[in-house]
């Protein structure tokens, strides 16, 4: 299929892009950004006038459930939210039932989205076996498979010389070491952050010591390794200067930071709102600040959902009890449009750190997504910055429903994903 969109405003951080013009695709690729360009008649042409086009979006961090909590989600049904939400690739955690430690599972995560998806799903495999903390994967099997990075995701790797031994070997593979930074020690029991609120509320409060000390350790391993570290959804602003600190000092690491730390405080768990309730918490505006801070000068490379899908009774029962985390994809870019329409971030800044900031986390290997340049795959998302339209999760294609943003009113809204030259969503 031909595909020619015509009079968008095209944003490609990559080249620098950011003007109106015409896009062409071919064969799966991107083969010409310029102006007026004529369409023929085998081309399906989309008039993307008042609207953005720019490289779909790359999410180095979802939970998609398959196999074993099927429940919660499916590879199809996530895939499905991810191309509503203009996500083109997608990395999925390994904390699923079994772990993704083996290549059975891998296979089974790869041959599964091939059949049911027609986005790109790129697994990461666990640090140890079973995520357990004690043994390491076979890593070396798991890179040869095509993961794209190693994560005990939702645990923390507590031994030092365990962590130190994986960015150790992951050198060999150029893939990284993907951290859920938090104490247990300090985080246990823990519900939220902690401060007044917590005390009001009467809930055990996680200190921002809780993940600044897993990311100090942390650093100092991939300073002493040489290995590539990258830290998953950052929340404080302490962290925030660790790692601006670790990269003025020349050590390998990167860093993300989910939407709805970077848009919602501690103030969503008022009246023990569930919904509110994800680890790392929700903290405070200080730390949004510092996070925006942290885009903006380079110390945090990419934005990534940390979507968390759950069923209704995960959520719906007493704080102490309910399940960690938020399904993201479907209001990950109309929530983040806040902060463009608010003047808090660029637009272009915004995108980057969707697709080229992404993409330069997951290596050289993938340099032809996250970008429109010509010649490489033809992942573009078309959305309007300015719709206005309210968070319905009737109307979610995750299973997960469980969002703070229910009923509320965003502005941005995805109109049409295409992945591989293939139109694989359009908002009716």
């Amino acid at each position: 299929m031909k595909i020619l969109i015509k009079n968008g405003r095209i944003i490609d951080p990559a080249s620098g892009t950011d003007n109106v013009a015409d896009l062409l695709i071919e064969n799966g690729l991107v083969t010409g950004i310029s102006k007026d360009i004529s369409p023929e008649k085998t081309e399906k042409v989309i008039d993307a006038t008042g609207k953005v086009v720019c490289p779909g979006f790359i999410d180095l961090h979802v939970h998609l459930r398959e196999p074993g909590v099927e429940g919660k989600e499916t590879i199809e049904s996530g895939c499905k939210a991810a191309a509503a939400g203009g996500f083109t690739s997608i990395c999925p955690m390994p904390n699923t039932n079994p772990a993704a430690d083996c290549l059975p599972v891998i296979d089974f995560i790869k041959n599964t989205a091939t059949k049911v998806s027609l986005i790109r799903v790129l697994p990461i495999a666990a640090i140890t076996k079973g995520r357990k903390g004690q043994e390491l994967s076979p890593m070396g099997e798991l890179a040869e498979a095509g993961v794209v990075g190693f994560s005990d995701d939702g645990d923390y790797v507590s031994s030092s010389s365990l962590l130190l031994n994986a960015l150790l070997y992951s050198r060999t593979f150029d893939l990284p070491i993907m951290e859920h930074c938090e104490d247990a020690c300090l985080a246990e029991g823990g519900l939220m952050n902690e401060g007044l609120l917590a005390c009001r509320l009467g809930l055990k409060g996680i200190t921002n010591a809780t993940e600044e000390i897993a990311v100090n350790r942390d650093i100092a391993l991939a300073k002493e390794s040489g290995g590539r570290l990258h830290l998953c959804h950052i929340s404080t602003a302490g962290s925030v200067e660790l790692v601006r600190q670790a990269k003025a000092a020349g050590i390998r690491v990167s860093a993300e930071v989910t939407p709805h730390h970077l848009t919602l405080t501690e103030a969503e768990v008022n009246g023990y709102n569930t919904s509110a309730k994800v680890n790392p918490p929700l903290r405070t505006q200080t730390d949004i600040e510092a996070l925006i801070a942290g885009l903006k000068d380079g110390t945090i490379d990419a934005i990534a959902t940390d979507h968390a899908p759950h069923t209704r009774n995960d959520k719906l029962c007493e704080f102490g009890l309910a399940a960690n985390g938020i399904s993201g994809l479907e209001t990950a870019l109309a929530s983040l449009m806040g902060l463009v329409h608010s003047g808090k971030l660029s637009l272009s800044l915004l995108i980057e750190k969707l697709t080229l900031g992404p993409q330069q986390v997951l290596g050289e290997k993938y340099q032809n997504i996250g970008n429109l340049k010509a010649g490489s795959c033809a992942d573009v998302v078309i959305f309007d910055p300015d719709e206005e339209w309210t968070v319905d999760t009737a109307k979610f294609f995750s299973k997960g429903k469980n969002t703070p943003l229910e009923g509320r009113k965003l502005k941005g809204r995805v109109k049409t994903t295409i992945a591989c030259g293939q139109i694989v969503y359009q908002q009716a």
